[in-house]
């Protein structure tokens, strides 16, 4: 397979500086774009890059950028999650792409995955101009994934959270609280699978914290993007991980029979962090390629 080229790039978000990748297609003529972010405190370089080389090879060009506060983008303090604002970064992504030399500003697709899902639910269901919309292993409910922590450690985030807005409101560092851990552990992701499964996704000699500001966990369990699913009128490709561990599978499925015809399960017999590398990600991103280049040929 060769690789399509990639360069650097940055666009504003409410006056903050966002970075990301543009992973542009070996085509001629104006193509396709696939706008796309991680998860949970996650960043392009946790495997991102694996999916849009896909999409480029496909002739899709590749938006890929990290949120405020995160990764190589600017935001202070750092690891800071607002659901708000990755939703406006969202926005400012797209406004940014349709803009680019070479893009065919009709035909945008969305890429989520794991938290990330959840966003493009919420941003397709909002946006009239996207074309498609993938959401893998996405998080729809954060009722139905707050059980998965456990009680002592939801209560311990809880806790923290408050102290972190103390902080907030003093202009101190934030309060953090860790991404990830073993069960049992005060972690927002705890589960058997969560810590060798985020923690394989970050590159060699790459540095990730483990950390993020503890106000998330005041707001997380009441996020249920998957209750945008049914608003939304392009085609959608779910992609549900029957033993997800951290967005369980269930209420996914729910969220999806409720919805219209536009909506494509497929059900991989995968855990959360599987789809991620091979052999399972073969299977998935072959899907997902194939869903992405019906639904955004020219009109």
């Amino acid at each position: 397979m060769t690789t399509a080229p990639r360069s650097d790039i940055e666009f504003q978000s409410d006056g903050t500086t966002v970075r990301g990748w543009l992973h542009r297609p070996n085509t001629e003529g104006p193509a396709p774009v696939v706008v796309m972010a991680h998860g949970l405190g996650a960043v392009k370089e946790m495997r991102l890059d694996a999916f849009a080389e896909r999409f480029a090879a496909a002739g899709i060009a590749v938006v890929a950028f990290d949120y405020r506060h995160f990764g190589a983008s600017d935001g202070e303090p750092r690891q800071l999650l607002s659901i708000a604002r990755q939703l406006a970064d969202w926005s400012a992504a797209i406004d940014y792409a349709v803009t680019l030399d070479g893009i065919d500003p009709s035909r945008i697709a969305l890429f989520g995955t794991s938290f990330s899902g959840g966003h493009v639910l919420r941003v397709a269901a909002q946006d009239r101009r996207i074309t498609a919309v993938v959401a893998q292993c996405p998080f729809t409910d954060g009722l139905a994934s707050a059980p998965t922590v456990g009680l002592r450690p939801l209560l311990a985030i809880a806790a923290r959270a408050v102290l972190d807005l103390g902080a907030a409101a003093l202009r101190r560092p934030p309060v953090t609280v860790p991404l990830t851990g073993k069960p049992g552990q005060t972690a927002l992701m705890n589960t058997p699978d969560a810590a060798p499964g985020y923690t394989a996704l970050v590159p060699p000699k790459f540095a990730h914290p483990n950390a993020i500001a503890a106000r998330i966990g005041l707001t997380l369990p009441l996020y249920r993007p998957g209750r945008s699913l049914r608003k939304i009128d392009s085609p959608v490709f779910l992609g549900v991980c029957l033993t997800d561990s951290v967005a369980p599978a269930r209420r996914t499925l729910r969220y999806a029979a409720a919805a219209g015809p536009n909506v494509e399960v497929h059900e991989y017999p995968a855990g959360h962090f599987d789809i991620y590398v091979s052999p399972d990600f073969d299977k998935v991103v072959a899907d997902e390629t194939t869903f992405l280049v019906e639904h955004l040929r020219p009109s």
